[in-house]
């Protein structure tokens, strides 16, 4: 229930469009092109079958996962300063 100025639906539609942004911010960061044959960090071989599943994969399997890991300590998300961990 939206207070105030704010229309019956303006929390689910500043909800939707949060959600909206960020698919949008994945999808812009999905590779694209063709695929190396050949990982761009380490050298190593990428498989045919990831270079299909993948279209414009760049790095191995290794490597992908520290790169992920990596952007997953940067997220940008404060999890302690959320409402739920507050109400704990």
């Amino acid at each position: 229930m939206a207070t105030g100025w704010a229309g019956d639906g303006a929390v689910q539609e500043q909800i939707d469009a949060t959600i909206q942004d960020a698919i949008k911010r994945a999808r812009s960061r999905l590779p694209q092109g063709p695929g190396s044959e050949r990982c761009e960090e380490c050298d190593a071989p990428i498989p045919e079958a990831r270079r299909k599943a993948l279209p414009g994969v760049r790095l191995c399997v290794a490597c992908q996962e520290a790169h992920d890991r990596d952007q997953a300590a940067f997220s940008g998300y404060n999890r302690r300063g959320s409402k739920d961990s507050q109400l704990r």
